[in-house]
């Protein structure tokens, strides 16, 4: 009885504290709130948009000598006479009107001027012979394009555009030269109508051939499955973000609260609390059970407040529990490990601040890292070099629905160095008061 009287004294004298409830409760709930409305009025304008990218084309091609294009149906119904009115066509078709805006002229300079005077962000120019040397079996067909050098999304996403359009092209040069090699010497005289008959297939009987270029998606059920999309995305970052503060202010609360031992030394009141019949063995248990229960509490409400005011789904009972099991475990260890190295409490000031920021930044590395698969995967690694990572390991695969038994993996990878830390630090701290 004596040890949990001893850990809810300490736990009692913990939440005492205004500014360590705001610490450990306060910050990551205002942290993931911020970030909450700043997603939240986006999602609820109907999710993510983009402003129109001002493209001027300068369409200069005459044309080739040994074929026309002529598809049948292109964008808007428009004859293609060159391969850079097919361009044309389909940069102003309907399908692009929400990406891009596009504009004429009628000479490169004029292109180039254009963005140079920020009018437009992109200029392509089409050059006199693209028809001529696109026809051209061993012609190099060459596009050129001048953009706003401090411009990153609308030129992105024209040049995708340009790159599908002249990787899609490039199949005519393909089906040439197959033919060619095929064919006998006598035949040669028939590469027009292959080529004729390949843009018929690619381009001519296609619906939409702007959809070979831009996927165009349309909710199932109109706007309110968009709506309830862009709700879903922003619940997932914001669940993301709160997990990575919730186990990043745990491992802070748990060195904080097992730094208690070493004031209570510097006060002396540890010291004499040794004189009394209560052994040693008794208190030191009793101060290490309040740093678990602790960091227990902290991360039982922040678990439940962020479900309440947030709306985010942790995942299944069992699975948050051994999330949130490895995370008071592990939290609750390290923060004794760090401490049984410390001659004083004003030697944590520099060791938390630099040593739990920099193995929690690690920790949350997979976190910042979600639309990246090379950083993910690089994030993954690094992480796990950190006991912050192991948590954030199983916080993600509880949130994601994975099976239990992945999440149980975790728990017991981090059990393994909650265990570690554990047994250092109690060895530690009782060489220290033997």
């Amino acid at each position: 009885m004596k040890v949990f009287d001893i850990a809810l004294k300490d736990l009692t004298r913990s939440f005492r504290s205004t500014f360590a409830v705001v610490f450990m409760l306060g910050v990551p709930l205002l942290v993931t709130g911020m970030f909450y409305f700043m997603f939240g009025n986006i999602a609820s304008e109907g999710g993510f948009s983009l402003p129109k990218t001002k493209v001027v084309i300068a369409n200069l091609d005459e044309g080739g000598p040994k074929f026309q294009v002529n598809p049948k149906n292109i964008p808007g119904g428009k004859k293609a006479d060159t391969m850079g009115d097919l361009i044309v066509s389909i940069l102003q078709s309907e399908d692009m009107a929400d990406l891009i805006e596009v504009a004429l002229v009628t000479s490169a300079e004029s292109a180039r001027t254009a963005v140079d005077s920020q009018n437009a962000q992109v200029a392509i120019i089409i050059p006199a012979n693209f028809s001529h040397q696109f026809a051209d079996v061993d012609g190099e067909a060459v596009i050129e394009f001048y953009q706003d050098p401090t411009l990153t999304i609308g030129p992105a996403i024209m040049r995708a555009i340009l790159n599908r359009f002249m990787d899609g092209m490039a199949g005519v040069k393909i089906a040439v030269n197959v033919f060619l090699d095929e064919a006998d010497s006598s035949k040669y005289v028939f590469a027009g109508q292959v080529v004729q008959l390949y843009l018929k297939d690619s381009l001519a009987e296609s619906d939409d051939p702007a959809e070979e270029l831009l996927d165009v998606r349309t909710p199932a059920n109109g706007q309110n499955n968009e709506a309830e999309e862009s709700q879903n995305l922003m619940l997932n970052i914001i669940g993301s973000i709160m997990g990575g503060m919730m186990v990043f202010y745990a491992y802070f609360t748990g060195a904080s609260t097992a730094q208690s031992i070493l004031r209570e030394e510097e006060e002396h009141t540890l010291p004499r609390l040794f004189t009394t019949p209560t052994s040693q063995a008794t208190i030191l248990t009793g101060k290490f059970l309040s740093v678990f229960m602790t960091v227990f509490v902290q991360v039982i409400v922040l678990l439940i407040a962020a479900r309440l005011i947030f709306g985010i789904q942790w995942g299944g009972i069992l699975s948050v529990a051994l999330m949130a099991a490895g995370i008071i475990f592990s939290a609750s260890s390290f923060g004794i490990f760090l401490n049984s190295f410390l001659k004083n409490s004003k030697q944590g000031g520099v060791l938390f601040g630099g040593g739990l920021t920099v193995t929690g930044m690690m920790g949350m590395i997979k976190i910042f890292a979600m639309n990246s698969a090379i950083a993910n995967k690089m994030g993954d690694t690094i992480s796990l070099l950190v006991p912050q990572g192991w948590a954030i390991r199983g916080l993600m695969q509880s949130m994601n629905g994975e099976p239990t038994v992945s999440v149980l993996i975790t728990l017991l990878a981090s059990l393994v160095w909650s265990v570690t830390f554990f047994v250092i630090g109690v060895w530690r701290f009782n060489r220290r008061y033997v």
